[in-house]
């Protein structure tokens, strides 16, 4: 099992695949285990790096409270560790903040940034309070996140469109799953490192071509969030698309335009 110390833990790591190299960042609650089928699309194009966020998988649960600075830490601590001085970077909804907080700290090891799906947090908007979730029972939990995800999806939507009728059943599986002490310990971690993030006054550090990506309908990072971290970051684009948070799932338009913009030599 590859594993590397950043800082107070042992990060739980996969590397594999061919080309640019690439840290991909996911999103809340999400593992190395539950998003490899997203991941291995990056893979088919660049040299992957991605690792189990604090307190999430197979990483180390150490004692909260988490700052997403700490998370930025740990991923600069694991590029580090395997030689990479300069790279590219795709963070998704909560990996779309560390991407943030990584691209402002340390601007000069990035290449290319895409943020997906994903809020600055300040007066650029913050993506929906998911800590407020977590007491719901677990139906009721899962039902308002699921409405979440799109803000189309009424009954009568997904009964005339089966392909976001099967990923509502996809997910509404994951969420379900009863998570053991440790995980929902680390995951209201993370919950806390979000619901504090704030990177929108600095983001004009951010020195590399950025893609911003927002879903249209989307109800936890809503569009007007990725409007604005990309009215803040110099010579970023802006693209939107047909669908809500899992927009790289809905239109099929989004991955290649992402692919493509990180395979783009600097």
């Amino acid at each position: 099992m590859p594993t590397v110390r950043c800082g107070d833990i042992d990060v739980y790591y996969e590397r594999s695949g061919e080309g640019p190299r690439l840290l991909f960042l996911n999103g809340s609650g999400a593992t190395l285990a539950s998003s490899g089928l997203l991941i291995d699309l990056f893979r088919s194009r660049f040299d992957v790096v991605a690792h189990d966020q604090r307190g999430l998988g197979q990483t180390d649960v150490p004692p909260g409270p988490y700052t997403m600075a700490q998370y930025a830490a740990d991923a600069l601590g694991l590029v580090d560790s395997i030689g990479w001085d300069r790279f590219r970077v795709a963070g998704i909804s909560f990996g779309g903040m560390v991407a943030q907080e990584l691209a402002v700290t340390w601007p000069e090891r990035i290449e290319r940034l895409a943020l997906l799906c994903t809020s600055s947090g300040g007066p650029g908007g913050a993506s929906y309070p998911l800590h407020e979730l977590a007491d719901l029972p677990a139906d009721e939990r899962v039902a308002r996140g699921l409405e979440l995800l799109d803000t189309r999806f009424t009954p009568e939507w997904l009964s005339s469109h089966p392909d976001d009728q099967a990923l509502v059943e996809l997910l509404a599986g994951r969420m379900s799953k009863q998570p053991t002490a440790d995980s929902e310990r680390g995951e209201r971690g993370q919950m806390e490192a979000r619901r504090h993030h704030d990177v929108y006054d600095r983001l004009a550090k951010i020195a590399c071509p950025t893609f911003v990506a927002s879903g249209r309908y989307d109800g936890i990072a809503p569009l007007a969030n990725g409007e604005a971290i990309a009215a803040q970051i110099p010579g970023s684009e802006l693209h939107v698309y047909e669908g809500g948070h899992m927009f790289v799932a809905q239109d099929r338009a989004a991955f290649p335009e992402i692919l493509e913009f990180l395979a783009t030599s600097s």
